[in-house]
C-alpha cells in the first residue's frame, strides 16, 4: 500500500499493482510496517501528527521506519510518542542520491531500539547496499548530518579547486580526469565529477534541500557550542546561489550527492561577471570564473521549514 501527498508521485507504484491509500491514517491502519521519507520536520509533523496522520491509524505493535533528514530532536519526539502508544519508531536516514536510489545501493544510518533495528533489517536489502545501527533514537539522523556536512563542504572545495586549475590555464578535460584519479577526491564525489566533465548537470538533489541540511547541521553545532567555520562558509555560498538563481523556483538546481551547489548550472551561463574580492569567505564557480562575495552576515533559521516540496535522498 502507498500514499503520497502528491498523488502523481504514487502513480508509477499504483500502475505496478500497489494499492493507493487516501490518507496516512488509512495506510497505517492497514499495514504492520510504515516507511516514510519526506522533505523536512514540518512534513514529518503533518504526516504523523496531523488529523489524518499515521499516529491516528497505527495500531499497537506497528513498526515505523522514518527515513527523512530532520533534526535529531524531531526523530526523538516521534520515537517517544510512538513508544507511548506501543509503536516502535526507528530513524533510518538515507545517504545516496538518485542513481544510488535507482540501483538499490543506498547507505542507511539507523537510530532507535536495537531490537527494532534487527527486526527491520530484512527490509533494507531492497533499497540499500549497507546499513548501520548508530545508537539510540536520533542517532541515525545525527550521523546523516555528519555525512552531509562533509559532502556539502567537500563539493564546494572541489569546485573551488577546479576553478583555480582552470584559471591557471590547465586543460579542462585533463584537469577533471587527473583530479578524479587522485586520492583526495572522495568516491561519493567521483560520479558528479565525471558528469560535470561532460557538462551533464541533471538534477539529483535540489539545492534547497542542501540548504535545509546546512541549517540543521549548523543548528546542531550551535547547540553544542561547536564552531564550524568551513561549513558556515559553504552555507553562505549555498544561500547566495539559492537567493539568486531563477532555477530555484523550479527546483532545478542540483546538489548531487548532497553537496554539489557549485557544479550545477547550465553551460550557457558559464561565463558571467567577476566580482571584486572583499572581506569574508569567497565561493568560486568552477566553470564561469565568478568570484562571489560572501561578506554579508547570514543567519540560520532555528527551525527550517521547506514545506512539502521535493523528494530527498541526500538531503
Amino acid at each position: 500500500m502507498v500514499y503520497d501527498r502528491d498523488r502523481s508521485k504514487a502513480d508509477e507504484l499504483v500502475s505496478r499493482g500497489a494499492e493507493l491509500a487516501t490518507s496516512p491514517a488509512e495506510l497505517a491502519a492497514r499495514v504492520d510496517i510504515i516507511l516514510s521519507c519526506v522533505a523536512d520536520a514540518a512534513a514529518v509533523r503533518n504526516v504523523y501528527f496531523g488529523a489524518d496522520g499515521v499516529l491516528q491509524g497505527a495500531r499497537p505493535g506497528a513498526r515505523i521506519v522514518e527515513m527523512s533528514t530532520v533534526a535529531p530532536e524531531t526523530s526523538l519526539h516521534l520515537f517517544r510518542t510512538g513508544r507511548e502508544r506501543g509503536i516502535s519508531v526507528l530513524d533510518v536516514a538515507i545517504s545516496g542520491s538518485t542513481p544510488a536510489a535507482e540501483a538499490g545501493s543506498l547507505t542507511l544510518f539507523s537510530g532507535g531500539d536495537r531490537e527494532a533495528f534487527d527486526l527491520a533489517a530484512p527490509i533494507f536489502p531492497a533499497i540499500a547496499r549497507q546499513w548501520f545501527y548508530m545508537g539510540p533514537s536520533g542517532s541515525g539522523v545525527a550521523m546523516k548530518l555528519v555525512v552531509n556536512a562533509l559532502l556539502g563542504v567537500g563539493m564546494q572545495a572541489i569546485a573551488e579547486a577546479l576553478a583555480l586549475g582552470i584559471q591557471l590555464g590547465l586543460p579542462r578535460d585533463l584537469l577533471f580526469d587527473t583530479l578524479g584519479r587522485t586520492a583526495v577526491v572522495a568516491p561519493a564525489h567521483l560520479g558528479k565529477l565525471a558528469t560535470a566533465k561532460q557538462n551533464d548537470y541533471t538534477p539529483q538533489f535540489p539545492l534547497r534541500l542542501m540548504h535545509k541540511d546546512f541549517q540543521l547541521i549548523l543548528k546542531a553545532a550551535a547547540q553544542q557550542h561547536l564552531p564550524m567555520p568551513a561549513t558556515e562558509a559553504a552555507f553562505r555560498v549555498n544561500s547566495d546561489e539559492l537567493a539568486h538563481d531563477d532555477e530555484y523556483e523550479r527546483g532545478q538546481i542540483d546538489v548531487a550527492d548532497g553537496g554539489d551547489h557549485t557544479l550545477d548550472r547550465p553551460q550557457e551561463r558559464a561565463r558571467q561577471r567577476v566580482h571584486d574580492r572583499r572581506d569574508g569567505a569567497v565561493g568560486v564557480h568552477p566553470r564561469d570564473d565568478r568570484l562571489h562575495d560572501r561578506h554579508e552576515n547570514q543567519n540560520v533559521d532555528p527551525e527550517p521549514h521547506e514545506g512539502d516540496r521535493g523528494e530527498e535522498h541526500d538531503g
